[in-house]
């Protein structure tokens, strides 16, 4: 992830008569409950303060009510807060004249909806372009730029189609493109699957994260919907009656919850589908070629171990040794090279779960971790995964001994 690059300090947006006097009563120890019974005063959004990097999906979810749209309408002000900062490059929003307001939207922030909110009277590719021509880019360039956005998105050859002509997944990818076309740093996607059928929800899903992987735009996405969350989101933060309960990688908010409220919310998670390698991973025990059997034998039966994964200087993973050959190459004056099982099952350390299983079952050597360099991170076992999802995420219960069952 990239430095900071919009930042939120006590951000507020309270509904109703007197919504200045609302805030002075909500630093006062009032309630939410209160404000609306006694004040006739509605909080959106309360006192919200968070940070999103560039090029980070950051996920906001919560249940209908709990301000999660509130909020990401007021970081282009779509929606005046009543309080607080929305801070873009260091800029505050709220400090900004029309003019230059409306510059960040053209030029810094872009927008997707949950209704794709398309031209019916325009072809696909007019409606990508319509952003550019508001702007008055010339019709060359503005073009050029909707059909890179189609491109980009999977539409090119459906330029001359009228919407009603598309399905739902097809027109919030029209959606999409023609937030794109402006080149945003910063694209705000407010329950932009919702609406969609289950499946095509799924693929467009796949397509944000695929998409994400060319652009690297820093993306905030608004959803009620957990796995959702879970599955596209570099960070989540889970809101609750305007407030802010946590935020977190996925996987620390299904590891740390931080109360009651968020353990109730993601307690009927896969964590299969969620926790990943490096995880469940454990240090692993090696040695070099340039040790003998010998060596590798007295290594294996100091730490209570059957297998050792051989290395290089740099920490390359070479291959894996098992006791038994090391044993049989003592006899015969074998190497350790001579006995070096070079086809061991290895992953990155990004693979979820669910991925292992079949793995780990059938495999008669630990399972290796390694980067893209291949370097060997950590091993992982049987009863590693299954610990794991059990809830023994640190695999403290898992015993050395059990490193190789």
């Amino acid at each position: 992830m990239g430095s900071e690059i919009l930042k939120v300090n006590r951000l507020s947006k309270l509904f109703g008569p007197g919504a200045e006097q609302g805030i002075q009563l909500l630093e006062q120890g009032y309630t939410k409950e209160r404000l609306a019974k006694e004040k006739n005063i509605m909080v959106g959004v309360n006192r919200v303060s968070l940070s999103i990097n560039e090029g980070e999906i950051f996920v906001i979810m919560g249940l209908s009510g709990s301000g999660k749209s509130t909020l990401v309408r007021m970081l282009n002000r779509l929606i005046e807060p009543t309080s607080g900062e929305v801070l873009i490059h260091g800029q505050d929003l709220r400090k900004m004249n029309k003019s230059q307001l409306r510059e960040v939207r053209r030029k810094t922030i872009s927008m997707v909806f949950q209704k794709f909110a398309l031209f019916p009277h325009r072809t696909v590719l007019e409606n990508v372009e319509y952003g550019l021509e508001v702007q008055k880019v010339n019709k060359a360039e503005r073009r050029e730029k909707a059909q890179k956005s189609l491109e980009l998105v999977g539409l090119k050859s459906w330029e001359h189609v009228m919407p009603d002509q598309l399905s739902g997944g097809m027109q919030q990818r029209v959606g999409l493109a023609r937030a794109l076309a402006n080149d945003p740093e910063i694209l705000l996607m407010d329950e932009a699957f919702s609406a969609l059928d289950p499946l095509i929800r799924r693929d467009m899903q796949d397509e944000l994260l695929e998409l994400q992987e060319k652009m690297k735009k820093t993306i905030v996405f608004i959803t009620h919907d957990l796995d959702e969350a879970l599955r596209i989101g570099d960070r989540i933060a889970l809101m609750k009656d305007g407030e802010l309960v946590q935020i977190g990688t996925p996987e620390e908010m299904l590891t740390q919850p931080a109360d009651r409220y968020v353990e109730r919310f993601i307690e009927d998670v896969d964590l299969s589908k969620v926790l990943t390698a490096s995880r469940v991973m454990r240090r692993p025990e090696t040695v070099t070629l340039d040790r003998g059997p010998r060596v590798a034998l007295q290594l294996m039966r100091e730490r209570g171990i059957s297998n050792l994964f051989v290395i290089d200087r740099a920490k390359r993973l070479l291959g894996v040794i098992t006791a038994e050959d090391a044993s049989q190459a003592l006899k015969t004056g074998a190497s350790l090279r001579d006995i070096l099982i070079e086809d061991g099952p290895k992953v990155p350390p990004e693979t979820l779960l669910n991925e292992l299983f079949e793995v780990t079952s059938s495999a008669k050597v630990p399972l290796a971790v390694v980067d893209e360099q291949e370097r060997l991170l950590g091993v992982i076992v049987r009863g590693a995964v299954l610990g794991a999802l059990a809830g023994e995420v640190d695999n403290k219960e898992v015993s050395e001994h059990g490193l190789h069952s």
